[in-house]
């Protein structure tokens, strides 16, 4: 109930906010006597250039200028909170041991590094680090990329219908079959296509009228490949760490015996 409370929330948030954008590129469009294309840059020039500018035309700019931006800093912090506890939550629960006496001094080495990442990034030059990061590192190709592992993961390895059953035993029910459909064949079908599809029509980002030198897009690269590549990395760390002939590892490494009870036990012991 609460995913898809959050995901019908976050639509019609988006489709909302295309409302309101679309109708101040198209206000500023006819201001200028220039076609909705050529006005509606997408990436940050939407946010920072074209909007405010929209913006300070309002009765009382002063006001919607203030509002404007807190709204933003709202939207930062808040994806900051889901970011960085996803990711402390999953760094604490592989070293439980080690970590989780020390969570508070390891969630301030994180937001520390954290700091000094977005330094960069509100610099002189710091939106040409943002729309290089934005384009390559934290969006699209990573994104897609990940989710594709992760639905095969728990959907042909771990196994669709045990995650079916540790969801009902979560929430005492199960949901609608249509939500095997997607995370066996629809999502991983999605991702993958759009996934190539970029590929396919990769184009050099721009910011305005500035074309990033080469070196600047094989920066870019590797901040997405430091992302993506740690899972054919472990893919075959794993293949070559495991014994056996090749059936008994792919029984090892890619099956699961145990179900959601033994599960729970056996995290429990590990967590003593």
């Amino acid at each position: 109930r609460d995913a898809l409370l959050v995901c019908t929330i976050n639509s019609s948030t988006s489709m909302f906010a295309g409302f309101v954008i679309f109708s101040v590129v198209g206000f500023m469009a006819h201001e200028q006597e220039r076609s909705v294309a050529e006005v509606a840059a997408s990436g940050p020039g939407l946010a920072f250039l074209v909007y405010p500018s929209a913006v300070l035309q309002l009765p009382g700019s002063s006001l919607w200028a203030c509002l404007f931006f807190l709204m933003l800093l709202l939207i930062g912090l808040d994806s900051q909170f889901c970011t960085m506890e996803g990711f402390i939550t999953a760094i604490i629960d592989e070293w439980p041991q080690f970590l989780r006496p020390r969570k508070e001094l390891f969630i301030a080495v994180v937001c520390a590094l954290s700091y000094c990442v977005g330094i960069s990034c509100i610099s002189q030059g710091g939106m040409y680090v943002f729309q290089l990061l934005d384009s390559y590192a934290v969006s699209g190709y990573c994104l897609l990329w990940l989710i594709f592992f992760e639905c095969i993961s728990i959907s042909w390895c771990y196994g669709v219908d045990r995650f079916y059953d540790g969801i009902k035993d979560m929430i005492g029910y199960y949901p609608m079959v249509w939500w095997k459909f997607c995370w066996c064949v629809t999502t991983p079908l999605i991702c993958a296509g759009v996934f190539f599809f970029n590929i396919v029509q990769f184009t050099p980002i721009k910011y305005l009228d500035y074309s990033y030198p080469w070196w600047a897009h094989v920066i870019g690269i590797i901040t997405a490949l430091t992302s993506m590549m740690y899972i054919p990395i472990y893919m075959v760390w794993l293949w070559k760490k495991t014994p056996g002939d090749t059936a008994n590892k792919i029984r090892q490494i890619v099956t699961i015996d145990l179900n959601v009870h033994d599960l729970r036990i056996k995290m429990q012991e590990e967590m003593k």
